[in-house]
């Protein structure tokens, strides 16, 4: 196990692109919206020097199926169990990017007894704010037909040509790169009808419907790392705070200089980072005496966070 080539198998009648390498304690890599398994390129091969490292291409992203189906956070997380079910893998460290963030937590809380640590990347799920481009495509004008005009050759030949102006005026700083070749995948309609469905599962004109705040206390005792980039346009940095008060224990490590992309912006000290907190905690074991304590003890963190806005 030690290519990073795309494999693929079938789930449930569907087929899932999925990376895989190295060998050792198994760690589980989940992108972001309109993103693959290829976001983690930069990182994986040094990760698969210590682990086994799983990387999929979610349900209608990179190279899986498309299909007409549920693009919630919930559905991705049982999307994720059943892949580690063929693959033969029971507990895992999840590190979740953006959307992944939250299908970290998603499936931390629906399968504690198989997630041993939570590594969370400018992680989606913490509070209303996002880049107005993504609350406008969740809007009506984002129709398949808006976007398929959007993301028409003729169209991303002028955004090219434009890019100096986008730059400057998106003001998106060390994430537009990044975000214009995401943008740039979108070319086929299964893609697009996929992103309109994952995005407008937590994503509305007021910006993210959904927040794990309300369960992050279910996290106490099972050992968190939160890496956010200080100049993220995407979300917001100062969400990392916000999700690092709500996780008890949980550790905080913000990149200067970095954006939404941290694993690209600086692979080498994302890396050093997600292995040293690896080494220096134990992963959890499920207990379901203490789970049931938690759920009936309720949160408790300070309810000036719990709004999410």
């Amino acid at each position: 196990m030690d290519s990073t080539e795309v494999r693929h198998l079938d789930v449930h009648g569907y087929r899932r692109a999925y990376r895989i390498a190295g060998g050792g304690p198994p760690l589980l890599l989940i992108h972001g919206i309109a993103d693959s398994s290829e976001t983690w390129k930069p990182v994986m091969s040094m990760l698969a020097e210590h682990h086994t490292v799983i990387a999929p291409d979610l349900l209608g992203h990179g190279d899986s199926d498309k299909p007409r189906a549920d693009y919630g956070v919930a559905a991705y997380a049982c999307g994720m169990r059943d892949l580690l079910g063929v693959l033969g893998v029971d507990e895992v460290t999840v590190v979740g990017h953006s959307l992944g963030g939250g299908i970290a937590m998603q499936f931390a809380y629906q399968f504690p007894e198989r997630c041993e640590r939570l590594v969370l990347v400018s992680s989606g799920g913490v509070g209303r704010e996002v880049h107005p481009l993504l609350r406008l495509a969740s809007g009506p004008l984002a129709a398949e037909t808006g976007l398929a005009l959007a993301t028409s050759a003729p169209v991303q030949g002028l955004v090219r040509l434009a890019a100096p102006l986008l730059r400057r005026g998106l003001r998106m700083g060390p994430d537009f790169d990044h975000v214009l070749a995401r943008y740039q995948g979108l070319t086929s309609m299964t893609a697009r009808q996929a992103f309109l469905r994952t995005l407008r599962a937590g994503v509305d004109m007021r910006g993210q419907v959904i927040t794990m705040l309300d369960r992050c206390y279910l996290t106490a005792g099972m050992p968190t790392l939160i890496i956010w980039g200080a100049n993220d346009t995407v979300i917001p940095a100062t969400h990392a705070t916000v999700a690092h008060h709500a996780m008890p224990g949980s550790r905080l490590c913000v990149f200067p200089r970095t954006g939404h992309f941290p694993h690209h912006d600086q692979p080498e000290r994302f890396v050093d980072t997600v292995v040293e907190f690896i080494k220096s905690t134990h992963p959890q074991k499920y207990d379901q005496e203490k789970w049931r304590d938690f759920l009936r003890t309720g949160h408790t963190f300070p309810p000036e966070t719990s709004s999410g806005t």
